[in-house]
């Protein structure tokens, strides 16, 4: 199985010529895009097949990168050989606390970006952070709102920030099998630990039963799994431990 990077993990690692040469030398096949490496896609796609990796998913920021910048995101991931775009979190509305009908108006928002991004030959979908999973004003839960109201889209779980905002990773990889096609594999440190990483982990050197979690990902045919860390200390430390951790996890096999 290949093993997916979140190329925003190294954002202050740079060069990126370093970055993914020292992922390709630690056995990982995919990169995940972040609008820090879009500028010059086919330069950038240039460097990934210098080293033998793909790029089959992407993040795009705001959701108006599928809306009036829709032809120049679709232009970058044409060039960089996506195959899934997905909006990775809300804007500051909805991240500083709204109703259940500003979420389903985002939701209506995302699914009829989802019918441009399908009919441009694209999977769509969204990944998120915590604030989804905290309890409404009428106790509705956000990321429940997003899936009823967006149908068509695919859901990319952050794991980690599920447990954050309070959410069962389990109950969710049940009640959502056929909607979840890809996970973010990221860690939360012991209670106290890491305040310079925000509370964050390395992939293995934290507190969530990953070894549980792939295996029920795996069951539900999820194959992209991608390594992320919010704020590494030492990026390449991370990217080293975390797919050294995946591997035993059942995560990687010949």
């Amino acid at each position: 199985m290949n093993t997916s990077y979140q190329l925003y993990s190294s954002r202050e690692a740079t060069p990126w010529e370093d970055v993914v040469a020292h992922l390709a030398a630690n056995g990982y096949t995919q990169v995940e895009g972040f609008g820090g490496v879009y500028a010059d896609a086919p330069a950038f796609r240039a460097l990934l097949d210098q080293h033998g990796l793909k790029m089959p998913s992407g993040h795009f920021f705001p959701l108006g990168s599928f809306e009036g910048d829709f032809d120049k995101s679709i232009a970058a991931a044409k060039a960089l050989g996506m195959e899934v775009a997905y909006v990775p979190a809300p804007e500051d509305l909805w991240r500083n606390g709204t109703d259940a009908a500003n979420w389903i108006a985002l939701a209506k928002r995302l699914e009829e970006a989802c019918k441009k991004v399908n009919d441009a030959g694209f999977r769509f979908g969204w990944h998120n952070h915590h604030w989804e999973f905290m309890p409404l004003p009428g106790g509705e839960i956000a990321m429940e709102l997003i899936l009823e109201h967006a149908p068509s889209i695919e859901w990319e779980a952050d794991v980690a920030w599920i447990v954050r905002g309070g959410g069962d990773p389990m109950a969710y990889f049940e009640k959502y099998k056929d909607r979840i096609t890809a996970a973010h594999v990221k860690d939360i440190a012991p209670e106290g630990e890491n305040a310079d990483e925000d509370g964050w982990a390395d992939v293995g050197h934290g507190t969530l039963p990953w070894k549980d979690y792939m295996a029920a990902l795996r069951g539900n045919g999820v194959n992209l799994f991608v390594m992320e860390h919010d704020k590494p200390s030492d990026a390449r430390r991370f990217a080293e431990r975390a797919i050294a951790s995946f591997k035993t996890y059942g995560g990687h096999k010949p």
